[in-house]
């Protein structure tokens, strides 16, 4: 019998799901919030994933539900548990996705090193931490915040003010989540797979490069990580995977500071820009392995194919479109490159495909992934 995987958002990460579950036999099927988006080749319904009625019927037909993000609502998500649907990962790990104050405080349950953290409610909160901090910090909203969204670095609390008045007109309430500005030399990415019965596999240790808030370029594995590192930072992947209960792929988004410690900076439930040099890079990319690990089935080999893989991401696009037109011109020019596009119209700053190159000599990688996407924008 052929099992089918029910997918809730209809973005590139659900796009990229299509072909491996191709591959291996799976019927996936995609709720989009509208028609033609990235996934439109699997989407099998249109609706609002914040609707309880749309997303049960979407899941009537299929053996697991799981996400191209973390945004469905917890009323939603218990809905789908009441009426015996397979949600991986579950409602609790989503819940920690999807709040960054209660990530923070879950990470501190289990041990975890990070940011010196606070919840604040208002101006004078937040000045207290700052004037405890050096006069900087970096404020986030708790939800919905993505690619740099929802997140500023402060020399002032007023420069917050702003967001303290949507707090005090939000009739839920809350508070803002301010950090220490961490003096970090550079940001690193583990990301760990864990199927329900417990089984996990841990891809290496990468190096992010990071720009406006948006990811710009993955090394793997990470340049110059020595053993402690790597060591550190699977044990932080994995202590995170078990201790949340997460099943499918987790990144784990990691600081390496000056005076080289590990601190965890975010958390993804799904699969992870962090992991797209994975597709052509390591014997099993991360999103076959989302599919393999949330239908419970053994879990692939995360080991690299080369020496090192390079994957950069086209931002934004030609500003006169024609981003397919561009694809001979990158093939003929970087046959050792490999292309993914999304499907997406090109829109300054949006992430509308990226290139991944793999090989023995870190710097020609470097340059194959770079110049092949520097095609696409113009």
């Amino acid at each position: 019998m052929t099992l089918r995987i029910g997918v809730v958002g209809g973005g590139q990460l659900a796009r990229m799901m299509i072909a491996p579950a191709v591959e291996i036999g799976i019927d996936l099927r995609v709720l989009a919030e509208e028609a033609g988006m990235s996934a439109a080749l699997a989407a099998s319904a249109v609706g609002d994933y914040r609707d309880s009625a749309t997303v049960l019927e979407f899941a009537r037909d299929v053996d697991v539900i799981t996400f191209d993000h973390e945004h469905v609502p917890q009323d939603v998500l218990a809905d789908l548990v009441a009426a015996g649907v397979s949600v991986h990962p579950s409602p609790e790990a989503l819940a920690v996705a999807q709040d960054k104050l209660v990530m923070r405080a879950r990470l501190a349950e289990l041990g975890m090193p990070q940011p010196e953290w606070a919840a604040v409610t208002t101006t004078q909160d937040l000045q207290d931490f700052l004037d405890a901090h050096g006069g900087s910090a970096v404020v986030k909203t708790p939800r919905g915040g993505y690619d740099g969204k929802g997140v500023r670095v402060v020399h002032a609390a007023t420069e917050a003010d702003d967001w303290f008045a949507a707090l005090a007109e939000d009739a839920r309430g809350g508070a803002l989540l301010v950090e220490e500005l961490v003096d970090f030399s550079r940001e690193l990415a583990q990301q760990v797979a864990r199927r329900p019965s417990g089984q996990m596999r841990a891809y290496p240790v990468v190096e992010t490069v990071q720009r406006g808030g948006v990811c710009a370029e993955v090394i793997a594995p990470a340049p110059h990580a020595g053993a402690r590192l790597i060591d550190v930072a699977r044990q932080i992947g994995e202590t995170i995977a078990e201790g949340l209960g997460v099943t499918g792929m987790l990144a784990v988004e990691l600081f390496e500071t000056t005076d080289e410690r590990l601190l965890v900076n975010e958390l993804a439930m799904r699969p992870h820009n962090s992991g797209h040099w994975s597709q052509d890079g390591a014997v099993t990319g991360q999103f076959e392995q989302h599919l393999r690990a949330v239908l419970d089935l053994p879990l692939g080999d995360p080991s690299p194919r080369a020496a090192w893989s390079v994957m950069v991401n086209i931002l934004g696009g030609p500003a006169d479109g024609g981003l397919e037109e561009r694809f001979a011109a990158a093939m003929a020019d970087h046959p050792e490159a490999k292309v993914h596009t999304y499907g997406k119209a090109p829109r300054p700053g949006r992430k509308v495909g990226h290139v991944t190159a793999a090989g023995p000599d870190l710097d020609d990688a470097v340059y194959q992934a770079r110049a092949a996407a520097s095609v696409f924008l113009g």
